[in-house]
């Protein structure tokens, strides 16, 4: 359950403001963070915007660079490749473990998060079918019961956040694939099948990294083709 905004401190409530930002990319991935001018934008001290950006920077999202400042952080396709290669790795150890573990509210909670996209999908909410879509994920590797795990894979749906938007371009554009490739994960695992859920969660996730990876067509972070 999310902390209750008026209970937050002030450099939550900062860091809660610059998140949001960011994922909407209205602060967009190389916009430089000015310490005295959100301090001034936000009616804050620069302390609480100190400790904000210390906690964007933990999770990935921008970049610290000493005695030069802070800007929102680019991932460049290597990185992307990068990313994806680990969290394949990570949630095919999240299903083998949480798998044996499941049970029926589990199952139900993943099945809502999936009819959840499917809705997201026909109206074509794509913010919010993001969210669920990382939610599925992200419930996963809580009930893989590994916290290590959990934290890395947090750490890591956050720097792919921003792009979610060229990650939907590196899909194809098709959210209603994506919603029938979750459905497909779940029922293999409702029918106890590791391998198979492991499998279709692997080839799932791989799909962007196989657009970017080089080719005779290669395909940037921001979903534009080019020819080698």
């Amino acid at each position: 359950m999310e902390t209750a905004f008026e209970n937050l401190t002030l450099w939550q409530r900062v860091y809660q403001h610059l998140h949001e930002e960011i994922l909407q990319q209205r602060l967009a991935p190389g916009t430089e963070l000015r310490e005295a001018a959100l301090a001034e934008e936000l009616g804050v001290s620069r302390g609480p915007i100190r400790e904000a950006i210390t906690r964007l920077a933990a999770e990935g999202l921008v970049t610290v660079r000493p005695r030069h400042g802070t800007v929102v952080r680019e991932l460049t396709a290597s990185d992307m490749i990068d990313a994806y290669q680990v969290r394949e790795a990570l949630e095919a150890t999240a299903i083998r473990l949480a798998l044996p573990r499941l049970t029926k509210e589990d199952f139900a909670q993943l099945e809502s998060l999936t009819d959840q996209m499917a809705l997201h999908s026909e109206e074509g909410d794509i913010t919010k079918l993001f969210k669920a879509n990382v939610a599925f994920h992200e419930l996963i590797c809580q009930l893989s019961g590994n916290k290590k795990l959990m934290l890395v894979h947090h750490t890591l749906m956050n720097e792919l956040a921003v792009f979610q938007d060229r990650t939907l371009s590196l899909r194809g554009g098709n959210p209603a694939k994506s919603v029938t490739e979750h459905r497909q994960i779940l029922q293999a695992a409702r029918d106890g099948d590791i391998e198979l859920a492991t499998s279709l969660a692997v080839a799932h996730i791989r799909v962007p990294s196989e657009h970017l990876a080089p080719s005779s067509s290669q395909v940037d972070v921001e979903g534009n083709a080019h020819d080698s």
